[in-house]
């Protein structure tokens, strides 16, 4: 599945309410949904992240994406079933380096890397969520995730292909 284009099954937005309703909204959807369905939570309680992450880690479900949304709060994409946990082969911290900086380093290391081998990049560039989908989309490099980590921190899971 491309986590570019992540097909919500069902929306559910808890914008307004604070933690814990998001996560015990999520809950009660996720729940009904079946196997590898996916809803996409809106929230903009600052403790929602947290409050998911720590639920998809203790059962069988995955957030699979987060993104600030254009209409406020953020978006956080839950798919049913078993989570699986992302692993790297080479970690690259970039934050504090702006664009094009991030593609260019991210694109050394994968050149020395297999076919296969995941790379987690870290940026908090302002620019990287677009520049990073269109450096994908023509080297093929697969963008396995995309996690928003923070203030304007962003994790990218690449697979060399």
């Amino acid at each position: 599945m491309s986590h570019n284009n992540i097909h919500a099954n069902i929306k559910l937005d808890m914008r307004g309410l604070s933690c814990p309703a998001p996560l015990l909204g999520a809950k009660r959807i996720v729940n009904d949904l079946d196997d590898e369905q996916i809803l996409l939570l809106l929230s903009d309680c600052p403790g929602t992240k947290d409050d998911l992450f720590s639920w998809a880690e203790q059962t069988e479900n995955q957030v699979l994406k987060t993104e600030t949304m254009a209409d406020g709060g953020t978006g956080f994409y839950i798919m049913k079933g078993k989570g699986v946990e992302l692993t790297a082969n080479v970690i690259l911290d970039i934050r504090g380096v702006v664009c094009p900086g991030p593609i260019i380093e991210a694109k050394k290391l994968l050149n020395g890397m297999n076919s296969g081998e995941v790379l987690k990049l870290v940026s908090n560039c302002p620019g990287i969520q677009t520049d990073i989908i269109g450096w994908s989309d023509m080297t093929g490099v697969k963008i396995i995730s995309t996690i928003s980590s923070g203030a304007g921190d962003y994790e990218f899971f690449l697979q060399k292909a």
